[in-house]
């Protein structure tokens, strides 16, 4: 909901905001390739308590697991500590949070009441308990809670919506209005107050003055999914005082700048069936669950990723179902390296929501990240079989293949998927890359090669196609002018690219000028120092020029980092045995020179 001005001025504040000290981590979390995660998850097993597990021992575990983001172990190991030491406030308080983070939220409600006991000015435990008290239609003990859950810009403003939708909820939509207009504070909280508000009156049945919040709302941003939805569907059961604004014309506009959207693209296929279309939200608490996606959309990605998952917890809380709330959840799991838990999320998108299939998607991703692939192409077919023209499942499933080297099968997905191309879509490059990719690896050259070109001809400085299609050409001996050419063009792009800066110094070896290659590959290994193949490229070089240990050395080096099995014995033939004498006519033409016999 946040324009993308207000969005730069609120990280300050989002990226400090939390509810608790220490609330759901320690330090930073590590970024990992996506084989270290495949790694960490492979045979990975969730964290079990054992009944000899020691006060100290559940409390380190607990400790330990929050470093890792596993909310749902550190719950169990703090609540088990707990137990142990039931008097122990500091353990009150991190079973509290844990169970919060969890998703969790009866667990937390519980532990809430007691933290309350003891500190009866909790704030975050008094917003649990409020939005307790909001989902039992308790309004007033909701609201008593939730204003007493305030502390900055952020919590503020979901305390005063939240406590607007208390007073919906009690019949006084008014007065829910009138405490959300009374609300100062930065320049980013009216497209909150005035969505907010436009859904209350609603909800409430008064459509004049819905229509009117509903319209300054989309003025102050026009690019929110969720307030382009909102106002269309107010358009199509009332008329606008302004000429021309209908309830398609705002989904046709919006569709322009994202197109296919699957929420907007099936209200407007029932739009133009002639339905009028509901209210966004039902019932006060799903307009309280709205509030707390909302805000908690807005601080995932932008350095407020603890305070988000509490709100999104307590949104899905509050709306079980709420497709988009269940997305930015797997999607902050996703932020935070967490695939295992991103695929708990999303295999709980409702059968129905027109969001199902992008989150089954998602879902095949994150299998495939877990090392549980077959499942992911099993899924991915599935999606394909139903749609054989969706090119986002057809790109899913091409990719997942890609991956596990299943080479002829991607090169088949990813040609149905060139096949469905209509001529207008700006990544059409993609599918023709990566389909040669695939040709290439499962010995198609030909095709390979035709496939890059097309890439090519489509997206003209593509540094990836210019490097494949040249890399190809040299290693292959031919058009060495030409492929030279690409890698030197990918190279300008891409300076600090690894691989791309390979390629070149691989082209300077296999034309025979091995002094550049040295200098390039030199530079590769140190942009790239954990790829065997450049490792042994390096190796390669140095051995041509006299530097024979240290060729040596480098292929020791690309043998332990684990290359291809193909590539493992010519590696260990070279460690044992050096190269061959080079025979090349770069190479013969270079010793006439040092001879005397050249020209």
């Amino acid at each position: 909901m946040l324009t993308f001005s207000m969005r730069r001025k609120a990280i300050a504040v989002l990226a400090t905001a939390s509810l608790s000290a220490g609330l759901l981590t320690t330090g930073a979390v590590a970024q990992t390739s996506r084989d270290n995660i495949r790694n960490q998850n492979a045979g990975s097993r969730p964290f079990s308590i054992d009944q000899s597990f020691t006060n100290a021992g559940s409390y380190l575990a607990a400790r330990h697991a929050n470093v890792e983001r596993d909310a749902s172990a550190a719950a169990k190991f703090y609540r088990n500590a707990l137990r142990l030491d039931p008097k122990n406030n500091e353990l009150l308080d991190r079973a509290f949070i844990s169970s919060l983070a969890d998703g969790n939220i009866e667990e937390a409600t519980k532990l809430a009441d007691r933290v309350l006991v003891i500190d009866k000015n909790n704030r975050v435990a008094r917003l649990v308990v409020g939005v307790r008290a909001l989902k039992m239609k308790q309004y007033a003990a909701a609201q008593q809670n939730i204003n007493q859950s305030v502390r900055g810009p952020i919590t503020d403003l979901v305390a005063v919506l939240l406590s607007g939708w208390a007073s919906a909820g009690a019949g006084e939509a008014r007065q829910g209005v009138a405490s959300i207009d009374k609300l100062a504070g930065p320049e980013w909280y009216p497209i909150f107050k005035d969505f907010h508000t436009g859904l209350m009156l609603d909800l409430a049945g008064q459509q004049k003055d819905a229509g009117a919040r509903f319209e300054r709302a989309f003025k102050l941003d026009d690019s929110a999914l969720r307030m382009n939805d909102a106002y269309a569907r107010w358009l199509s059961r009332n008329k606008s005082p302004q000429p021309g604004v209908t309830a398609i014309s705002i989904y046709e506009a919006f569709d322009k700048k994202l197109p296919r959207h699957p929420l907007i693209a099936d209200a407007m296929k029932d739009v133009r069936a002639g339905k009028k279309l509901p209210v966004l939200v039902a019932t006060p608490q799903a307009g309280a669950a709205e509030a707390l996606y909302g805000i908690g959309a807005s601080l995932t990605r932008r350095g407020g990723e603890d305070l988000a998952l509490v709100y999104l917890q307590l949104a899905l809380y509050l709306q079980p179902d709420h497709a988009l709330a269940l997305l930015s959840l797997a999607d902050l799991y996703e932020t935070v390296k967490k695939p295992a838990m991103a695929i708990k999320v999303y295999e709980r998108m409702p059968a129905g929501s027109p969001l199902k299939r992008n989150a089954q998607i998602n879902l095949a991703t994150n299998l495939d990240s877990v090392e549980r692939s077959d499942e992911a192409i099993t899924i991915l077919k599935g999606l394909v079989a139903e749609d054989p023209r969706d090119q986002e499942s057809i790109m899913a499933l091409g990719n997942v293949e890609r991956a596990r080297k299943k080479f002829a099968e991607c090169s088949d997905t990813y040609a149905q998927g060139v096949k469905e191309l209509q001529g207008t879509e700006k990544n059409a490059w993609v599918f023709y890359y990566f389909r040669g990719i695939c040709e290439e690896r499962s010995k198609q050259w030909p095709k390979a090669e035709m496939s890059m070109k097309k890439a090519l001809e489509l997206q003209p400085e593509q540094p990836h196609v210019l490097n494949y299609l040249g890399y190809s050409w040299i290693d292959q001996g031919v058009n060495l002018d030409e492929g030279m050419k690409l890698i030197r063009r990918a190279v300008e792009q891409r300076p600090d690219d690894g691989y791309i800066v390979d390629s070149l110094g691989w082209a300077y070896y296999r034309v025979g000028n091995y002094e550049d290659a040295v200098k390039n590959l030199e530079r590769a290994v140190d942009l790239k120092p954990e790829d065997p193949t450049i490792n042994d490229h390096l190796g390669d070089a140095y051995w041509r020029v006299g530097r024979t240990l240290e060729a040596k050395f480098q292929w020791a080096h690309a043998r332990d980092l684990k290359p291809e099995a193909e590539e493992l014995p010519k590696i260990e033939a070279k460690i044992r045995d050096g190269l061959p004498e080079d025979t090349s006519s770069a190479a013969s033409a270079d010793k006439d020179k040092k001879d005397g016999k050249g020209g």
